[in-house]
């Protein structure tokens, strides 16, 4: 039968393949939202990038995730606010972000865990290969008639000089407010506003939500204590692996999915790991 295929027989199979790319690119948004029907999978989301061992490697790791999730931001019109970070030489030891958009917390739930980078560090003049960790942590803002009791004595709140890139201070107050729980050990901190009263404002809003996380967590474990393949990433569980040498390569560990053009993945091309992740979650 090909003997009879004709350049307009060839022209229309094109056409509707063509058709197709296209209807599946526009319903791929409205399959992937059938993923999100957590209770808080519509809000917004803090997300904490936390500097593991090993000084400046491990620092501009941080940077480099900072940096992957700002732009993932900017790719799908997010708006996303630095309301926090500890900057070091090389990097950043911490930063905390807050996601604005719709489902911004059920798209980046999956990002939460440790994300290990393996490459021939920049900074050691014999080019060895180092490993680096860095810990990732998502939760959504909360609504405020959900009710998270938090009592003066457990918690310590603390107030220092906000500092801005090069050690320069961004005013000369006291307005910066780190908060500290006791119970859980979690420790938020805010000093992207000039009041210190809007810090503490928004530093509360950050505990309440990751205390939200903390204790669904532990009601979580107590229930599922058998359920070893499908327990939540808890914190210090590696999630994903970027290997940018002897290959590259990056790998989920959890569904298996894996992107050869890491160039992409650091510019905030995450969309397959985040698709492949809810869908994990729903088997």
């Amino acid at each position: 039968m090909e003997l009879y295929r004709t350049e307009e027989d060839e022209a229309i199979e094109q056409e509707i393949d063509s058709q197709i790319l296209a209807l599946e690119e526009k319903f791929r948004p409205l399959k992937l939202k059938t993923l999100l029907s957590g209770k808080f999978d519509k809000n917004d989301c803090f997300l904490s990038i936390h500097a593991g061992a090993g000084g400046t490697e491990a620092c501009d790791w941080a940077n480099m995730l900072f940096r992957l999730y700002t732009r993932w931001c900017e790719r799908h019109n997010f708006k996303c606010e630095v309301l926090d970070v500890l900057e070091d030489e090389g990097g950043i030891k911490s930063a905390t972000i807050k996601v604005t958009g719709a489902y911004a917390f059920g798209y980046l739930k999956g990002e939460a865990g440790v994300h290990r980078l393996v490459r021939i560090s920049p900074f050691d003049s014999a080019k060895r290969r180092h490993t680096s960790f860095t810990s990732v942590y998502a939760s959504p803002q909360i609504d405020d008639d959900i009710e998270i009791e938090l009592k003066p004595e457990d918690y310590r709140l603390d107030t220092y000089r906000a500092g801005g890139a090069g050690g320069q201070h961004v005013n000369k107050t006291d307005s910066a407010v780190r908060i500290t729980h006791y119970e859980s050990g979690i420790v938020v901190q805010c000093q992207n506003e000039r009041s210190q009263l809007m810090n503490k404002d928004v530093a509360f809003k950050m505990l309440r939500s990751r205390l939200y996380e903390y204790y669904q967590r532990k009601r979580e474990e107590e229930h599922q204590k058998t359920a070893i393949a499908k327990k939540d990433i808890a914190w210090g569980s590696q999630i994903r692996s970027y290997v940018f040498q002897p290959y590259t390569m990056v790998k989920d560990n959890r569904t298996g999915v894996s992107v050869g053009n890491i160039a992409a993945v650091m510019d905030g091309e995450i969309d397959p790991f985040i698709e492949s992740y809810l869908a994990w979650k729903q088997d």
